[in-house]
């Protein structure tokens, strides 16, 4: 059985190359984790279609920034654009024509909306056996949060993550990043690519759920597997690693530095690298549950010696003894490092004005067939016609679709 299927594409999108080229996305979804979702699939030559609400529906569209600014580069980026009013009964006839040449298709809206407005798993198998739905929501399609609203704090919170993160005297802390959205877009990719494949063998598509609190409780990995194995509650240690020490940040003579000694063989090389050999045989520090549980006695020991020197000194050091450490950057000096800089994590795209934006690469890195950044996203509904041409619409049945206000 080859894969895809599909008639040919007579759109920029159909120009593209890749891993995944061949391969039709239908993109619902909004804000942050669905978007992350599709655009791996963008990146490795999908084409995915994101569809919008047109400008006659007065519900405003849940974007994250103006269309141009840089998190829907990011975040939309490889992208063609339809308008479709999925309220109205011939936006929804008009979706289901898409339904039958597309492989997956992308929401995230709270669970009942999709059954009232008729894309729900059943309806589309019955239009496209082979569709893949991937459902992205905040709590999960069953359970009594199901319709509740789902935003990254909000499970950062519920899912132990906050508990665990900042000051061990301080209140719980959110992570920097909205990590819940991201590795929810990630884990759908890997759950929607996963049952592509698994469709190669048995012809048909599947549904794929991905719940935001489902995706924090795998993050939580080794705290969560504790608390499952043998009923440890992990607390808030800062910047210190739980039970591997010296696992922490330290304060050098000009900013801070992070080490990550942990072991025996490690410490014994870090004590050496510090100037205190003697040190390893304080009975205090012996093993890494010594080390754990003396944690406030060894990190006055490690800070008062890193204070003695500048950072990029202590990388030195520190290096020559294979212990690792590294700097603390602000996000100015991260992507200002010679490692970033000889790597393919910014991807430079020409704007709507013409002028080069930088925004960030595809992360995972193929030999063969790499990511390729193409474009930003269009403009709003700018592939409409063409797609609506695809699927059989002539030019009358596509300017009376305008008119009514569907597209």
């Amino acid at each position: 059985m080859s894969e895809p299927e599909h008639p040919p594409v007579h759109s920029k999108a159909s120009l593209r190359t890749g891993a995944l080229s061949g391969y039709t996305v239908l993109d619902l979804s909004q804000v942050r984790a669905g978007p992350t979702c599709a655009k791996q699939f963008a990146d490795f030559g999908a084409r995915v279609i994101k569809v919008e609400a047109p400008e006659s529906v007065p519900r405003p569209e849940l974007y994250v920034g103006p269309r141009y600014g840089p998190d829907m580069a990011n975040l939309h980026r490889n992208k063609t654009s339809i308008t479709l009013d999925l309220k109205s009964a011939y936006g929804r006839e008009v979706l289901m024509k898409l339904v039958r040449k597309a492989d997956v298709l992308l929401e995230n809206f709270r669970p009942e909306v999709k059954v009232r407005l008729g894309f729900d798993y059943e309806s589309l198998a019955a239009v496209n056996s082979r569709i893949v739905l991937v459902s992205i929501s905040g709590f999960g399609q069953e359970g009594p949060y199901r319709s509740r609203p789902g935003f990254d704090q909000i499970l950062q919170g519920m899912c132990g993550l906050m508990s665990t993160t900042g000051a061990p005297d301080g209140p719980p802390m959110r992570a920097g990043a909205a990590v819940i959205d991201v590795i929810s877009g990630v884990y759908a990719a890997v759950g929607a690519m996963t049952a592509l494949l698994e469709r190669q063998t048995s012809g048909k598509g599947q549904w794929v759920q991905i719940s935001l609190l489902h995706s924090g409780f795998g993050l939580m990995d080794f705290q969560a597997a504790r608390y499952l194995y043998d009923g440890t509650v992990p607390s808030r240690t800062g910047n210190d690693h739980p039970t591997s020490m010296p696992t922490s940040a330290y304060p050098t003579k000009d900013g801070y530095i992070n080490i990550g000694a942990g072991g025996d063989k490690m410490w014994r090389s870090l004590c050496r690298a510090i100037g205190r050999p003697g040190a390893a045989t304080d009975p205090d520090f012996l093993t890494d549950p010594d080390r754990a549980r003396n944690r406030a006695k060894l990190n006055r020991l490690l800070g008062g010696c890193f204070r003695e020197r500048t950072t990029a000194e202590w990388l030195q050091v520190l290096g020559d003894m294979d212990v690792p450490a590294g700097p603390i950057y602000s996000m100015d000096q991260a992507f200002a490092d010679p490692q970033i800089a000889s790597t393919a994590i910014v991807a430079e795209v020409p704007g709507p004005d013409g002028e080069t934006r930088r925004i960030l690469g595809q992360v995972a890195q193929l030999s063969r067939t790499p990511a390729r950044i193409d474009h930003l996203l269009e403009e709003k509904g700018a592939s409409s016609e063409s797609i609506l041409a695809e699927i059989g619409y002539q030019p009358a049945e596509i300017a009376r679709l305008r008119e009514q206000g569907v597209i």
